[in-house]
């Protein structure tokens, strides 16, 4: 009995085991054939999207069109300090024995870089005699005294007047006025002009030695001693050689007397070449010093700048086409210091110099080569007082060369094509259609460029195409 029960409970059981497992079936079956893909639909699934048309939209902006370079900031017109010649008198290195070996000169006081430097200032010192700076465009390339003449006596003259030391005038010509007003020049800097030295006063005395001697030759031809033995008046042999030796006498004291007037003519008070340099542009800046105190002055002593400062840069051929003097120019320092500039000069135009600033780069160009990537070196001219602080530091420079008239139609420039017939075109997507639009370029800036359409054919929002 208790067997036949435990049959019957276990028969429902096994009908549950059953239908679950058939169910679980069922499902799997459903699920894998969901998941199963036959192979055209599984190369289907991983086939690239059909390509379109790459575009960006037409924008409505302004444009300004740039020229932008790094340059660096320098204060203007770096110039070489030489001296022409000694300093003092060319005897100055005699002693009181009259020994004629000469005495190297020193540099008994230097200059001091950094300092500003004005008309009339002394520079420095050698040997004890001052080195002064004037105002002027020609070199000073010798020693000015009585009896030189020409643009470097003018020069003279007119630095003179103008620091109130009036010569008598402008003649060019230097004179007892000019040896004048040297003198109370040098005398209101604490220094005596130089005044003729020992050599000058030795060759004048020999000079009116020989004028005193020619006379006195003079005097005995035209009186013969009585132990002659001939009279003055005689017609003979004797008489021929006395006008002959009369004639010889006058000869040589003319040659005496024309020597010793030359001579005269350069005697007095003179600027030796050393003891003066002129500076094209006063007051200047001493950016440089190269010899200290016991130093000898061969070679440059420094070098002198404007007190301006000017940014000097190289921008590419290509655009140095579009620039020109009078151009605005911007210039921003690392610091963020901004200032308003002017392209003062351009390429060749460019001032080089022999003071290592300033320079063109090497393998720059004037801008007319074809390489439109060569570098054209720029100068920026900046107001008085302005970035001196930031000197010998580096500058962003932008030259703007262009703007739009407010804000206009601007696509992207690979936008642009050119259409058979040459003229400019860009391609709108219209819904699933691409359409030539005929346009008139103009400014580009910014990777932008402005474009005019005939009539509404290109309006803002647009989109061209830029690439497929």
């Amino acid at each position: 009995m208790r067997q036949r029960r435990k049959r019957e409970t276990s028969r429902p059981q096994q009908l549950g085991i059953i239908v679950a497992a058939v169910a679980l079936v069922g499902v799997g079956g459903w699920f894998a054939g969901s998941q199963m893909q036959s192979p055209a639909d599984a190369a289907a699934a991983h086939q690239a999207p059909k390509a379109g048309p790459v575009t960006a939209a037409v924008e409505r902006r302004s444009l300004t069109a740039s020229v932008v370079a790094q340059g660096s900031v320098e204060f203007a017109s770096p110039q070489s300090l030489l001296l022409a010649g000694p300093v003092g008198p060319p005897d100055a290195g005699s002693g009181a024995s009259g020994s004629t070996d000469a005495v190297v000169q020193r540099v008994t006081k230097a200059p001091v870089a950094g300092a500003e430097v004005k008309e009339g200032d002394v520079l420095m010192q050698v040997s004890g005699r001052p080195v002064l700076v004037l105002r002027g465009s020609v070199p000073m390339y010798r020693t000015l005294g009585p009896g030189t003449s020409g643009d470097d006596v003018k020069q003279l003259e007119q630095a003179l007047a103008r620091l109130g030391f009036n010569s008598g005038g402008t003649t060019g010509n230097y004179g007892q006025g000019d040896a004048a007003a040297v003198s109370r020049w040098y005398k209101s800097k604490g220094f005596h002009a130089q005044e003729p030295g020992v050599v000058d006063k030795q060759q004048l005395g020999t000079l009116e030695a020989a004028v005193t001697s020619a006379q006195q030759a003079l005097l005995a031809a035209r009186n013969p001693g009585s132990g002659s033995g001939g009279s003055s008046g005689g017609t003979g042999t004797g008489g021929e050689s006395g006008r002959l030796q009369l004639k010889a006498a006058q000869q040589q004291l003319d040659a005496a007397n024309a020597a010793l007037f030359a001579f005269q003519a350069g005697y007095g008070t003179k600027v030796p070449a050393g003891e003066v340099v002129f500076l094209p542009d006063l007051p200047a800046r001493l950016d440089k010093v190269s010899v200290k105190v016991g130093d000898t002055p061969s070679g440059p002593v420094g070098t002198v700048t404007s007190s301006k400062v000017v940014v000097q840069a190289v921008v590419p051929s290509n655009d140095a086409k579009v620039l020109h003097k009078g151009m605005t120019a911007q210039v921003e320092t690392p610091d963020g210091t901004k200032v308003e500039g002017e392209l003062v000069a351009l390429g060749d135009d460019v001032p080089k110099n022999d003071a290592g600033k300033g320079e063109i780069p090497a393998g720059a160009s004037s801008g007319g080569g074809d390489d439109a990537s060569a570098p054209v070196p720029v100068q920026i001219s900046i107001p008085s007082g302005e970035l001196t602080k930031n000197a010998n530091g580096s500058a962003k420079v932008t030259i703007t060369v262009g703007a739009s008239d407010g804000d206009v139609l601007t696509v992207p420039i690979a936008a642009l094509r050119t259409s058979a017939d040459g003229q400019a075109e860009v391609q709108v997507l219209r819904g699933s259609t691409v359409v030539d639009v005929a346009v008139e370029a103009g400014l580009s800036a910014e990777g932008q460029v402005e474009v005019t359409p005939s009539g509404d054919a290109l309006k803002e929002g647009d989109h061209v195409v830029v690439g497929q």
